[in-house]
């Protein structure tokens, strides 16, 4: 077996960009917010209660950590990041006293709960640090050649392809195998792939790499103005908030928080012209982006003026597929995760951690796949589902 005690993460910048903004986003307008996160892993077969301990420690190890004057330069140079809020980053460290680590009912229970500009930064710690410790505990020697060899098979697939305005992202920091085989992917793509790797969702390997840090929201921002005011005007008032405080920047909007059918009928002209992208994260990928130049198109705007982005569980293949199909429609892109950075051969673990909890008010996300809403007070999900007509679906 491994080194369990080895630290896997050595720098506050290995997570991902979008915790960034969110969190700038979170000290501008929302600084008192109280938040409450919970960890989640969705595979029926895997018992992660013997890694309790050494989570634990990890986790201490983290809460440690500052930024370094250096990567506050490298934060700093950052056009969206504000100069009050990288002062804020210089003197920040999480407490480790505000995440919680234990066993109930036979099954490992991972929670952070406490002022939100603290506990949102767990979420990515927390997901990398169970990925590699339960590798460590299960994989005694990894088989490295068979992932280089299941990377070139790739790398090979798609330099077969004539593909004009491809590019994809790695976006696979919170379900990784090891940060050191992150790495070596990385640096594999981008000596075989350059022409089509446009960056990573990691600082740290952004930085270390000379590449290009990519990301703007997830599901937790749009999430939390359900809490900020009427839960129905939640989407409305997250992208109006996020243009207000960016400008103009990371202009990359997320659809699925409460389904594409919904997200449509609040894209009217103006987050039409105030968004450049649109990121996909659940449903049917194909269906999605119908939908989405439908509504351009009811808009008048020309659909191949703007972005797609896909997310949902990708592997090459699917990306290949879904570019073929809208390229000359709209522009494409991808953020691939799972299938890039943790595919040596074992099966990968499906953990999440979201945030459950804002001001003592429930939140939760209506995904259009089946399994993806997570929220601890089902009463208020069938509010939620009822009032946008998807009564039923998430009983």
């Amino acid at each position: 077996m491994r080194d369990q005690g080895k630290p896997i993460i050595t720098s506050l910048l290995d997570t991902d960009k979008y915790k960034f903004s969110m969190q700038q986003v979170n000290l501008h307008q929302y600084p008192g917010a109280m938040a409450k996160y919970r960890f989640k892993c969705r595979n029926k077969d895997v018992d992660l209660t013997p890694l309790i301990s050494d989570v634990r420690e990890q986790l201490a190890l983290v809460a440690k950590l500052k930024f370094t004057e250096s990567e506050l330069n490298y934060l700093a140079s950052e056009p969206h990041l504000t100069t009050d809020y990288i002062d804020f980053l210089s003197d920040f460290s999480l407490d480790d006293k505000q995440i919680f680590v234990r066993e109930v009912d036979g099954d490992i229970d991972i929670y952070a709960e406490g002022s939100m500009l603290k506990t949102s930064l767990w979420e990515i710690y927390v997901l990398s640090i169970v990925n590699e410790l339960w590798y460590r505990h299960t994989v005694a020697e990894p088989d490295y050649e068979a992932g280089r060899k299941r990377l070139a098979d790739k790398i090979a697939r798609i330099e077969q392809e004539d593909l004009a305005g491809f590019n994809f992202t790695d976006f696979g920091t919170r379900r990784r195998f090891s940060k050191e085989w992150h790495a070596d992917v990385l640096r594999t793509l981008r000596l075989k792939l350059p022409e089509y790797l446009v960056g990573t969702s990691n600082y740290y390997l952004a930085r270390e790499h000379g590449i290009k840090a990519i990301g703007t929201m997830a599901h937790e921002y749009m999430q939390t103005w359900q809490a900020l005011g009427h839960p129905l005007d939640a989407q409305k008032n997250a992208l109006n908030a996020w243009a207000r405080e960016f400008r103009g920047c990371l202009g990359d909007a997320l659809t699925d928080v409460i389904g594409m059918d919904s997200f449509c009928k609040i894209l009217d002209l103006y987050f039409a012209k105030q968004f450049d992208g649109f990121r996909h994260d659940s449903g049917c990928p194909f269906e999605w982006c119908e939908k989405l130049i439908g509504r351009l198109n009811e808009l008048g705007i020309n659909p191949s003026s703007k972005r797609a982005i896909w997310s949902d569980g990708l592997d090459v293949e699917k990306m290949l597929a879904l570019h073929k199909t809208f390229n000359g429609r709209i522009q494409t892109g991808f953020g691939i995760g799972t299938n890039l950075t943790n595919d040596l051969g074992y099966n990968a673990l499906n953990i999440v951690m979201k945030v459950v909890e804002v001001n003592e008010r429930p939140v939760a996300k209506l995904s259009d796949s089946p399994g993806k809403t997570m929220c601890e007070n089902h009463d208020y999900v069938a509010w939620l589902a009822d009032a946008y007509g998807r009564k039923g679906e998430f009983a």
